[in-house]
């Protein structure tokens, strides 16, 4: 949502010199605020909320002729529109669209809907040169045109999930507007384009690719690139070895050959997570001063017997823990009651935690407490009979689920 707001020029800085993923953040907590929103899950780099109905319907009003969900029974696309929304994949016909200068946006928001006909991309692209975001998630085309550097106001690219892409043109280094660009899911893909360190305005870069090591010069280029994903690349080894210090978030998931992660290299790192990459060594890391991260994710980690050495670096900083999946952790570390910024736990399928670290009523700034799926600890913290609840029972927001069949 942060990307089209951006994507779309609704996001603007006051001072000039704050980021606008931040203030997009801040509109999210302003919305929250008033009610607009509900049910607000922050994860650091991303969050999740819920809209109510009243207000969907007042948006929708207010949209009219802007927004168009195009779907198997629509007949025209008035040429006033100016954010396309396709919810159907058996609905796009290239005469369908009309031409327009107005056009800044094109979705697919229904997951696996996506766009099968080569014929229309060559259509889209030739029509509408003002576009800021395209979505081709989920989609089956198999050769990206070389033309899509022609959309030179292009602030968002989404290709995430084409799985019969092999290459991309190495054109698409030319869209010098570009902020975000997703290739996870695109298990075929070889190799990134060459020149990816000409795109200078990239700020959130997502990869999927088949290459063991990648080229560290480019990246190095990316100043403003803030965000960095990496999905299901089995057989990526090793990371860069200078220092790219414009990252805050990194995130890694389905790397099965990843051993090493230097975090030194990330001097401004504030988020980061990892889920499923079962070589990775935790303990190679850097030096605990020079750690500032706020977000920590692990998920999917077997054989984690403890959560590593340098979390103590992270004490001061820390916002949110989330662990889950890890079945071997045994111990959550003691320096867990000095982490006094700390908002967030989340605990979930951890069978052989069995306790917290002591004096956890000293987290006062603790908020929301979720344990879930651990068995003895879940009984240990129920309300009110738990042996730990005197300690937590401070905390606002309080979740404790204990696996089916496993209740008293």
């Amino acid at each position: 949502m942060c990307s089209l707001w951006i994507a779309l020029g609704l996001v603007q800085s006051l001072n000039g010199s704050e980021k606008l993923e931040h203030v997009a953040r801040n509109y999210i907590d302003e919305l929250h605020s008033r009610s607009f929103l509900q049910d607000v899950d922050d994860f650091g780099s991303s969050c999740e909320f819920k809209v109510h109905d009243l207000i969907h319907d007042l948006a929708l009003y207010v949209a009219r002729e802007d927004f168009v969900a195009v779907d198997s029974h629509i007949q025209n696309i008035p040429p006033q529109a100016r954010h396309l929304s396709v919810v159907e994949n058996d609905s796009l016909d290239h005469y369908l669209f009309p031409k327009s200068k107005s056009l800044r946006s094109i979705l697919f928001p229904v997951h696996g809907v996506g766009l099968a006909s080569e014929r229309v991309l060559d259509t889209w692209v030739s029509r509408y040169k003002y576009l800021r975001y395209l979505d081709l998630s989920d989609s089956s085309i198999k050769i990206v045109p070389n033309s899509l550097a022609k959309l030179g106001h292009l602030r968002f690219l989404d290709l995430s999930r084409n799985d019969r892409i092999k290459r991309l043109p190495n054109s698409i280094c030319k869209l010098l507007n570009l902020q975000v660009l997703l290739l996870s899911g695109c298990t075929e893909l070889e190799e990134l384009p060459k020149g990816l360190g000409k795109l200078i305005s990239l700020r959130r870069l997502i990869v999927t690719t088949k290459q063991s090591t990648l080229p560290h010069d480019e990246f190095a280029s990316l100043n403003h690139l803030q965000s960095l994903s990496f999905h299901d690349c089995d057989n990526l080894k090793l990371m860069f070895r200078q220092q790219l210090p414009s990252i805050e978030e990194l995130h890694f998931e389905s790397c099965g050959s990843l051993e090493c992660l230097p975090l030194y290299i990330f001097p401004k790192l504030q988020t980061l997570y990892i889920n499923d990459c079962q070589m990775l060594n935790l303990s190679l890391n850097s030096p605990i001063q020079e750690l500032r991260m706020k977000y920590l994710i692990l998920v999917n980690y077997p054989g984690l017997l403890a959560l590593p050495r340098w979390t103590v670096g992270i004490a001061d900083t820390l916002e949110t823990l989330l662990i889950s999946d890890l079945p071997d952790l045994k111990m959550l570390p003691e320096c867990l009651t000095t982490m006094f910024n700390l908002k967030r736990i989340y605990i979930h399928n951890c069978p052989q935690l069995l306790c917290l670290p002591s004096d956890m009523h000293r987290l006062t700034a603790l908020e929301d407490l979720r344990i879930v799926d651990c068995p003895e600890l879940c009984r240990k913290c129920l309300p009110q009979s738990g042996e730990y609840w005197p300690m937590i029972s401070h905390i606002k927001g309080i979740f404790i689920e204990e696996p089916r069949g496993e209740e008293e």
